[in-house]
């Protein structure tokens, strides 16, 4: 599946570091996070990684294949 995880603002590099099986692409205050999510698990330990580094999702979904 694929998954799209908006954050507020612009992260910086070390942040999306901590992200790399992500792409990513900064646009209109928001950092967009983008790619391959193999199962639940894993998506529910990206939204914990995020909580961890204090992001703030704006917005995630599924995207089409």
């Amino acid at each position: 599946m694929r998954y799209e995880i908006r954050v507020e603002g612009h992260m910086s590099e070390p942040l999306i570091s901590a992200f790399p099986e992500l792409e990513h692409v900064v646009m209109s205050g928001q950092t967009v996070l983008f790619g391959y999510v193999v199962d639940e698990a894993h998506l529910c330990g990206l939204l914990a990684r995020c909580q961890s580094l204090g992001l703030r999702v704006q917005e995630m979904r599924q995207l089409p294949e």
